[in-house]
């Protein structure tokens, strides 16, 4: 008899989900999880991991281009598309195996199939069109304590502007394509949106942007996206912000799109369009409305510790609500976790997220932009420091960014810190970790950077603040 009573039952597998699931388990818990599609989720199978398996792969290329900027010869460079895609859907499938392995190892349960929670304590799995892994449970009645919602978010879709696949792609598409077009329009300028421009244009297409938004990368600090665009400019990509697409007439084997800015229309012809205009959570067919579990527009609500109104039912990740990103939902899931354990955890500090854009040059960022604290009218410091002044980054050739950081003046507190340039998606965890433990400038000051290295730019942007810079 297979046992269907659990302690912890969590509904989808992303990396809120897995992460949550093992560490229920190493809490004690005996734990299951819900998979309709393929473990890891959207992260790890069409998001996240292979995403950055692409942009690795185009940033090769970008290096080999530039070969002779280094003293080396590089002569008939090209690129393979299909091996491009192989080499990304190759990445995937070993994080998707190591997410099954982890889950053996931490003797989490794999219910395979489509959850609709029925009450409190109890789910009810309908078989899914997927394949099951290897041991995974069948569909059928299972009980639990506690039930926690990670069903991640799928692309949002806008009248007139629907994918089709072929012609219209969501993010699914673009990762998978069958050859680089020439020429592409991306509709939004977010963080997905920014990453594939950046791919396409660096093998070759003809890139335009559009954002009805005043400005690409919208929750990034204003200097920093400003920064962002003259360089992506540079690069060849056409951007229009505070404009909107219209309409999308399909011919056979393009795409003719018009476009509004304020008023005044054009229309340009591409051969594909990406439609990146965010996601939108999945909370449909979880039996949300019968439970009576509360919702704003589209969103579960919660908690500090991803409690909702009815208890016994918990959400985590994106059907909890932005910032929609991977490791929020893990932090969210094991703070939820430790809850249900008893371990008064903190909640989350959503300040206290970083946010990570790998296009090329990459931005990251924490906490405050300069424009909210402003808003706040809070007494600030501003600190920055250029690539340019770095000797690491000269070495590199990567001489083109900004380190920029905002300090409350009245207590030294560091408020944000904001950066774009060579590999400040590894860098900008130095000062998430300074954020969290509540450092001063003092002591940032007083810390010691290696040299040469990247990183000594986060130094000098403190000191910059403070009128005390050194190497600018």
């Amino acid at each position: 008899m297979v046992d269907t009573g659990f302690d912890v039952l969590i509904i989808g597998s992303g990396p809120g989900g897995y992460v949550t699931a093992i560490r229920a388990a190493q809490l004690g818990f005996k734990t299951a999880i819900v998979e309709k599609s393929y473990l890891g989720g959207i992260c790890l199978n069409w998001g996240c991991i292979p995403t950055k398996a692409l942009l690795r792969s185009s940033e090769i290329f970008h290096y080999m281009q530039h070969a002779k900027d280094y003293g080396v010869r590089a002569d008939n460079v090209g690129y393979d598309p299909k091996a491009v895609v192989a080499r990304s859907r190759a990445v995937s499938k070993r994080l998707n195996d190591g997410v099954g392995f982890l889950m053996r190892k931490n003797k989490v349960s794999v219910i395979w199939g489509e959850a609709t929670i029925d009450m409190p304590g109890k789910v009810t799995v309908k078989a899914s069109k997927s394949e099951a892994p290897k041991g995974a449970l069948d569909a059928g009645s299972y009980q639990a304590k506690h039930i926690i919602i990670a069903t991640g978010a799928r692309p949002r879709v806008l009248p007139e502007l629907e994918p089709d696949k072929k012609l219209v792609w969501t993010y699914f598409e673009a990762m998978v394509p069958s050859a680089i077009p020439k020429s592409l329009l991306v509709i939004g300028a977010g963080a997905i949106g920014i990453e594939f421009a950046s791919f396409y244009r660096t093998f070759g297409a003809d890139v335009t942007v559009v954002e009805v938004l005043p400005q690409i990368l919208p929750v990034e600090d204003h200097e920093i996206q400003a920064f962002a665009r003259k360089s992506f400019e540079k690069q060849g990509i056409n951007i229009h912000t505070n404009a909107k697409v219209t309409k999308l007439d399909k011919k056979t084997d393009s795409v003719t799109a018009t476009i509004d800015q304020g008023g005044k229309t054009q229309t340009i012809a591409v051969e594909r369009v990406v439609s990146a205009v965010g996601v939108t959570g999945n909370i449909e067919n979880l039996g949300l409305e019968m439970l009576g579990v509360k919702t704003d527009r589209g969103i579960i609500v919660t908690d500090g510790v991803s409690t909702t109104n009815v208890p016994g039912i918990y959400a985590i990740g994106d059907v909890a609500g932005p910032p929609m990103l991977a490791h929020k939902a893990e932090h969210e899931g094991i703070v939820c976790v430790e809850a249900i354990k008893g371990l008064h955890p903190h909640p989350l500090n959503k300040l206290m997220i970083p946010s990570c854009t790998y296009c090329l040059p990459q931005i990251a960022s924490v906490g405050l932009t300069e424009q909210a604290a402003k808003e706040k009218k809070l007494n600030i410091r501003v600190g920055r420091f250029p690539f340019v002044g770095n000797g690491k980054a000269i070495a590199l050739g990567e001489d083109q960014g900004l380190v920029k950081v905002i300090f409350d003046k009245n207590t030294g507190q560091l408020l944000g810190a904001h950066m774009v340039g060579a590999e400040v998606t590894e860098l900008i965890q130095g000062y998430v970790i300074a954020m969290n433990l509540e450092t001063t400038e003092e002591e940032l000051m007083h810390t010691i950077f290696p040299h040469p290295t990247l990183s000594e730019m986060m130094k000098e942007a403190v000191l910059d603040a403070y009128s005390r810079v050194l190497n600018i």
